[in-house]
């Protein structure tokens, strides 16, 4: 079992955030679980990656030519595969893991998680989706997403796809009992 992690290029202004991707490395090694994400060596994804080799655990890394050309590319990992474009890393990532997690991080960040959860509506994957909600990091992004909801451009059983936790076991927990809803078209019928 693998575990796409989108995350910041950066560490952020608060060392929680640090701490929380080390936290989540430190739990996935304890169960086994590998680690699928963004190749780079630097910010929030050095420090889960750096976290679960050190404690043994596989760590595949996918990231962009451009990005590995800039010295970005973790040297360390299980693996590493280089592709062409953000569309290739998306894909590949999606493919290689059996559920997606954000941490705090910036538009790349939430641009990769809301890509799988749009997949996750279109019935492209049935895989689990959770936040790891760092010091109310996303408080005002699952406020919105709610706020989607009552307008009704979101179903409530799409919006409940995500799970919340602050801490990283409890959110685990709760991606592996997620029941994914049936695709958004039905919805539309």
């Amino acid at each position: 079992m693998r575990i796409a992690v989108y995350c910041g290029s950066k560490t952020g202004s608060d060392d929680s955030f640090r701490a929380a991707a080390e936290s989540l490395g430190h739990e996935l090694v304890r169960r086994g679980v590998g680690l699928v994400y963004g190749g780079a060596r630097v910010g929030l994804m050095g420090a889960l990656a750096d976290t679960v080799l050190r404690g043994g655990g596989e760590v595949i890394g996918v990231i962009p030519a451009q990005l590995q050309e800039r010295e970005l590319a973790h040297p360390g990992l299980t693996r590493l595969h280089v592709v062409g474009s953000m569309h290739e890393r998306k894909a590949l990532m999606a493919d290689q893991a059996d559920g997606f997690v954000a941490l705090p991080g910036g538009v790349g960040t939430l641009d990769e998680f809301f890509e799988m959860w749009t997949w996750g509506q279109l019935g492209i994957h049935a895989k689990p989706l959770g936040l790891l909600d760092v010091d109310g990091y996303f408080t005002h992004l699952l406020a919105f997403t709610d706020e989607m909801v009552r307008a009704g451009f979101l179903s409530a059983a799409h919006r409940a796809m995500i799970a919340v936790s602050a801490l990283p076991g409890p959110l685990l927990d709760a991606m592996a009992n997620a029941v994914v809803p049936p695709e958004k078209w039905r919805d539309l019928r």
